[in-house]
């Protein structure tokens, strides 16, 4: 009888294990052979051509005379536009905006008014159902609008439209009180 010490005998079951693990490797391959077979057999090799390339149609680039858009434009050029424009109409572009002017004219509703003789003010209620207090002088609206009379009824406002030529143009409004249904009732 042979007498192995420990790590002998650990070396020697590891022996055994790897054996038994590459006698698993050599097992009967045939039928993967065949399966691969029968696939190469039945499996077509057509690739799909590739896609007709169209020609290049080449455009003129027909606007180097013109002023490049990422490039300020000269001196006179601008005092030129200035000048045409120094006659017409425009709004204050150094005001500051008032509340009520990031509401459309139709976005707002008069509903009453408050004061006496000396000192009239409207009720307005604008689309988000908040109401405001204006007096002649406020501003409202989208286009630079300019409350010129307030009376028991109405509200008469100026705004200044742009005419589409960089001048603007002054048009009349006017909002009307509206009773709310519940008072009629």
């Amino acid at each position: 009888m042979i007498n192995l010490s420990l790590p002998s005998k650990k070396l020697a079951l590891s022996s055994i294990i790897a054996m038994t693990m590459l006698s698993g490797c050599f097992d009967d391959t045939s039928e993967i052979k065949a399966h691969m077979a029968q696939v190469k057999a039945t499996t077509t090799n057509y690739i799909e051509p590739m896609p007709e390339v169209h020609p290049f149609n080449h455009i003129a680039y027909s606007a180097d005379d013109l002023r490049s858009p990422f490039v300020l434009p000269r001196p006179e050029a601008i005092q030129q536009k200035m000048q045409q424009m120094a006659g017409c109409l425009s709004p204050d572009t150094n005001r500051r905006k008032q509340p009520l002017e990031k509401y459309a004219l139709s976005d707002l509703t008069m509903r009453g008014t408050l004061g006496d003789a000396s000192m009239l003010w409207a009720l307005l209620e604008a689309s988000d159902m908040s109401l405001h207090r204006v007096a002649v002088g406020n501003y409202l609206g989208l286009y630079n609008g300019r409350i010129t009379q307030v009376s028991a009824k109405t509200v008469k406002i100026i705004e200044l439209a742009p005419d589409g030529a960089g001048c603007w143009i002054e048009r009349e409004a006017t909002l009307e009180i509206v009773q709310s249904e519940e008072s009629n009732k």
